[in-house]
This record gives C-alpha cells, sequence and structure tokens, in this order.
C-alpha cells in the first residue's frame, strides 16, 4: 500500500459530442425496449456540425420485421433523436436539434448472431459477443466510488441543472471537468488540481487581454461555487489549484466543434481509470450484450461485497464467449482489504446470481428503458430509484454474508 499518492478522474457534460452520441443511442435502445422487452439493439451515432448519423443492427416487435419497418417507426427515431438533442440543449447554428440533418443507416440483425443468442428449446440464450467485464467498488464515498470521479460528475450535472434551471444562463451544453485528489493511505485527503472547462456564451472568457474580465469573473465565480458545494471543505486547501477554461474563449463546442461519437468515454462512464475496463462500449447496447448486462453485474456484486463490509475495495472480473450462456470465468480481486479470502466469493457468488446473459437482466430488471439516463454522468453511482440504475441496490448483503459464514 502506497503512502501518499495522486489519482485524477475526469468527466465529460451531457453536451460533449461523444456524449450527445451515447445519448441518441440509447435513447434508440429505450424507445425499442418500450415497444418490444425483447428487442435487439446495437446502435452507434455520429454526430458532427449539423448531422447525426445512426448506424447499427436491430430486431423489434412491431417496429423493424421481416426486413420492413412498420408503418410511423422511421419518423418516430427521428422525433426521439431530436427531442434527445433538444433536452440536452443544443439551439446552436452550427447544431440545433430542430434544423440538423439526419440519416437512420439502422438495418436488421444478422441472422448468424441471432442463432447463437437466441434461447432455444434445447439451449440457453448466449452472450451476445464474447468479451471480458470488470466490476468495481470502494469505500472511499458514500456512492462507493472512486472520489476522483465522483466529484468529477457532480460538477458537471449541478452546471447542468443550473443551466437548465436559468441559475446559469451564461453556460452552454459542452463541458469537461477532472479532479486531482493527493491520497494518504489510500484515502483522500487533498484536492490539489481541479480542471473545469466550460462552453460559455459570447464574452464570458478574458485570456491574454482579449475579452471581458468582469463576464469572465462572473463565470469564474459560479465554477468555483460548484466546486464549494460539490467537493467535503477539507479537501479545499489553500494549495488546491484551480483551472477554469485553461485556454480561454470557448464558445464554439459540441458537435459543432468536435466530432462525437457512440462509446468514446468508457473510462468516463465506469470508474475513471481506479479500475480495470474489458474495452466495451454500453450506450447503445440492449441488454443481452454483456458488455453492458455484465459489467452492470460486476458492479452490482462488487457494490454489495464492500457494502456488506466484507472488503474496503473490490475489483471483480467476469469473461464470455458468443452464443455460450454461462460465464467462462470469475476473478474476485480485494486489494489486501478484504476480511475472507476471494476464492471463496468467487465460489458463493454463483450461487447467490445467475450470471448467464438472461439471468442478469430477470435478477436487475434490465429489460426495460431506462438507459438513456445512464449516458452521461457514469453508469455507476447513481441513485437505484423506481427501475431506475437496479444495479446499484446493495440488497445482496445478507446473503452474502450468510453464504460465506456457512
Amino acid at each position: 500500500m502506497r503512502n501518499s499518492f495522486l489519482f485524477t478522474s475526469e468527466s465529460v457534460s451531457e453536451g460533449h459530442p461523444d456524449k450527445v452520441a451515447d445519448q441518441i443511442s440509447d435513447s434508440i435502445v429505450d424507445l425499442f425496449l418500450s415497444k418490444d422487452p425483447e428487442a435487439r439493439v446495437a446502435c452507434e451515432t455520429l454526430t458532427t456540425t449539423q448531422l447525426v448519423v445512426l448506424a447499427g443492427e436491430i430486431r423489434c416487435k412491431g417496429v423493424f420485421e421481416n426486413d420492413a419497418w412498420a408503418p410511423g417507426a422511421l419518423e418516430e427515431i427521428e422525433a426521439t433523436v431530436r427531442r434527445t438533442v433538444r433536452e440536452i440543449g443544443y439551439e446552436q447554428s452550427g447544431f440545433h436539434w430542430e434544423s440538423f440533418r439526419f440519416e437512420n443507416n439502422l438495418h436488421g440483425q444478422s441472422a448468424h448472431i441471432a442463432q447463437g443468442v437466441d434461447e432455444g428449446a434445447n439451449k440457453d440464450e448466449g452472450a451476445g459477443d464474447q468479451g471480458i467485464m470488470f466490476g468495481y467498488a470502494s469505500d472511499e464515498t458514500p456512492d462507493l466510488m472512486p472520489a476522483t470521479l465522483d466529484y468529477s460528475h457532480k460538477i458537471l450535472e449541478r452546471m447542468a441543472a443550473d443551466r437548465k434551471a436559468g441559475i446559469a444562463p451564461f453556460l452552454e451544453p459542452d463541458a469537461k471537468s477532472q479532479v486531482t485528489l493527493r491520497y494518504a493511505n489510500e484515502r483522500p485527503v487533498e484536492a490539489t488540481a481541479i480542471v473545469v472547462s466550460t462552453q460559455h456564451a459570447p464574452g464570458y472568457f478574458f485570456h491574454n487581454g482579449e475579452g471581458d474580465e468582469a463576464l469572465y469573473t462572473e463565470l469564474r465565480k459560479y465554477v468555483l461555487g460548484v466546486i464549494a458545494d460539490v467537493l467535503p471543505a477539507e479537501l479545499l486547501t489553500a494549495n488546491t489549484v484551480y483551472h477554469i477554461n485553461p485556454t480561454g474563449r470557448f464558445e464554439i463546442g459540441g458537435p459543432d466543434g468536435d466530432a462525437g461519437l457512440t462509446g468514446r468515454k468508457i473510462i468516463v462512464d465506469t470508474y475513471g481509470g481506479a479500475s480495470p475496463h474489458g474495452g466495451g462500449a454500453f450506450s447503445g447496447k440492449d441488454p443481452t450484450k454483456v458488455d453492458r448486462s455484465a459489467a452492470y453485474i460486476t458492479r452490482y456484486l462488487a457494490k454489495n461485497i464492500v457494502a456488506a463490509g466484507l472488503a474496503r475495495r473490490c475489483t471483480i472480473q467476469l469473461s464470455y464467449a458468443i452464443g455460450v450462456a454461462e460465464p467462462l470465468s470469475i476473478y474476485v480481486d480485494l486489494h489486501g482489504t478484504g476480511t475472507v479470502e476471494e476464492g471463496r466469493i468467487e465460489a458463493a457468488i454463483p450461487q447467490l446470481v445467475r450470471l448467464t446473459p438472461k439471468g442478469i437482466r430477470t435478477h436487475l430488471g434490465l429489460n426495460k428503458p431506462i438507459y438513456r439516463q445512464t449516458a452521461a454522468y457514469g453508469h455507476f453511482g447513481r441513485p437505484a430509484e423506481g427501475d431506475a440504475f437496479p444495479w446499484e441496490r446493495t440488497d445482496l448483503t445478507d446473503k452474502l454474508k450468510a453464504a460465506l459464514a456457512a
């Protein structure tokens, strides 16, 4: 265990071009699952100046069957995409929800994939792809998330809420944050650097003598206030360095400033670099894809292990083969913080949760339109309310403790 070190995580806002793409892809997943809980969706999105392009493979009763679109389906897809962009807040000349050009290149799912994945009379539903998935939890925040990522997300989430409420009308949708903390004995003790870059209304910058110093001071004061509200006061010290819009002017942003693609912010989506990552993105995929569902169940298991007091930190890995139902491997690492041996937990997990794709979806209730809300500010560390974020529940703790006490 290192006595003292610096660690950094970043987040990006819902208006970041890659996050715009993620939210559009997940809005399509939600649309199809609302029509057919067994829908198959793999939707990729490209965003750039005044353009949104969809591509991917789908199967959905009442929407796309027998290689044909149902009446009105194409119009509903486009309306869903435009509504998503409008809710993010883009009404700019370079990217406007009402006037961007839209292309829909979704088509039917490969029959060769379907034959390996679909449940049959003599076979369980198989995994939608091969791969490795990781879940992680740490007791350094109440959300059992890495503190650097947790604070990075919450800074931007607060700024977006204030923008939409009219509290900070000078903010525009695109933004990024980054938090560096100093740790002692694996505990965060001081914020050494905090970076916030936010798109802004015309004039709210001052750099190298250019811009309006009074307007920039207003923006900077607001951002510093958000940081002070989000981070615990004891972490903000005289040594904390703040970088607020360090490049100066940031008026052109979002898809007009940079192209966006689904799945390019997988570390932002998960644990901010504090845990390994299997490499697969989540957004745009229905829950038969283990890139998504198995990553959710590993977070669920890791969080319950930490919540049960069995460890202060926990990493879990699962692996799958396409068309095969059961995982190929289960790996648990408690990072030297556990009260029981990892091997005992590895043996207990399959007795508590069936780790097939269907077992995961059933246990967590994933065949529901709950995914658009996951596509900004992290898939983990969010409140489990109603059907939302069921992998954040800690309802397995008693069963874990009982199984390991036997």
